[in-house]
């Protein structure tokens, strides 16, 4: 049987279409966009129409988007820039539990340097509250960084509540959009952010690019230094075959959005119905309303993970739990939702994507549940 793949949040494929616009600067438009020629010249038209396009998706300014190398790039860019640059203003900032490590890591080395964080726990849910965001900032809190939407969980958080509370203290905001662009709306008007990153392979552009939101008067210290690319904010010769591919994967979401979003979340439901049904002890992880489109965490009780992706013999899946010999490593994730220990352990991460089909689904599922009722069967789970 044919492998389906339901590890969208993990990367995407490469959309033929953003395939197709990249291949004339893969085999005949090699110029630098900074060469004052006509082969410069047609790179650089390149790159400020990807630019456009990403700034059309985003609603915003087409001189506030930085093409970077990926997420990653962007959210180190982001925190350290504001850290660096307002540091005489407060040493303070804010973020979550749930973080990706691309925020984690970055928190935890301004630590070092001097930097006090504040890493916020969540509900149940994995939801924090704009109250809470509020109650933790100080007169020296120079940035709030929090995910638009979860990457295991899929819970969306309130950030264009945050943000006003934000404005009133004078503190600035950053979201790592890396999981909700392509899923959901992400404009930064809404949202209020005055950064957002953005990853490419997230969203069926290649992977090595990505792109940062920086709000017009928002100061960052240079990540990077060199010649002065990217408006004098990131050095390095722009990768023009990624930047147009994720162009076109922008235009693509700014054309398509409802149309993905609708046909992502009636998979979703179609798959979660369908082991509901079957295992009525599992466990979705989450919050019930607001979670991404295309997004199932879901724990099967006394299995362990690493055992049930073992199992299944068609479908590609993430864990939320590594087994090793001395034991269950639980997510981060899952440990700030308190997800019991008996779930957590057992639990499996699928997320479809806008080339999932329902006969892939209505096949997974099958596989799924042969696979889980084999683990059971073996080990007597639910017999109660």
């Amino acid at each position: 049987m044919k492998p389906i793949y339901l590890d969208y949040n993990a990367t995407t494929p490469l959309d033929p279409r953003v395939a197709e616009v990249m291949l004339p600067f893969i085999q005949q438009h090699f110029g630098n966009p900074s060469s004052s020629h006509i082969f410069g010249k047609t790179t650089k038209k390149a790159v400020e129409r990807a630019r456009q396009q990403v700034a059309d998706m985003l609603q915003c300014q087409i001189d506030e988007v930085i093409f970077t190398s990926g997420g990653t790039e962007s959210n180190n860019y982001a925190i350290k820039g504001v850290a660096d640059a307002y540091r005489q203003r407060g040493i303070h900032i804010i973020t979550t539990a749930i973080e990706h490590p691309a925020v984690l890591e970055v928190c935890r080395f301004l630590e070092q340097q001097g930097f006090t964080v504040t890493y916020l726990p969540v509900d149940d849910n994995g939801l924090v509250t704009p109250e809470q965001v509020e109650q933790a900032i100080t007169p020296q809190t120079i940035l709030i960084t929090i995910m638009h939407a979860n990457n295991e969980v899929g819970t969306i958080e309130p950030i264009a509540e945050i943000t006003a509370i934000a404005q009133q203290h004078g503190v600035l905001v950053h979201s790592d959009c890396a999981q909700s662009v392509g899923k959901i709306p992400v404009a930064v008007g809404p949202l209020k952010v005055d950064l957002l990153s953005v990853a490419g392979h997230k969203l069926y552009a290649p992977k090595g690019v990505g792109a940062l939101y920086v709000r017009t008067g928002t100061q960052l210290e240079k990540l990077i230094h060199g010649a002065n690319h990217e408006m004098n904010r990131r050095a390095g010769t722009e990768n023009v075959i990624e930047i147009v591919g994720l162009g076109e994967a922008c235009a693509l979401i700014t054309n398509n959005l409802s149309k993905y979003q609708e046909h992502m979340k009636h998979l979703r439901d179609r798959f979660e119905k369908g082991l509901l049904e079957k295992f009525p002890p599992i466990r979705l992880n989450g919050h019930p309303q607001r979670r991404l489109p295309n997004t199932s965490s879901i724990s099967f009780r006394g299995l362990e993970a690493n055992t049930i992706l073992a199992e299944f013999t068609s479908v590609a899946a993430s864990a939320g739990a590594a087994c090793h010999s001395d034991g269950v490593k639980v997510s981060s994730v899952l440990q700030a939702m308190n997800v019991p220990l008996d779930y957590a352990m057992g639990t499996i991460r699928f997320s479809n994507g806008r080339f999932t089909t329902l006969e892939e689904i209505d096949q997974a599922l099958e596989n799924i549940i042969q696979a889980v009722e084999k683990l059971r069967n073996r080990q007597n789970i639910y017999s109660d």
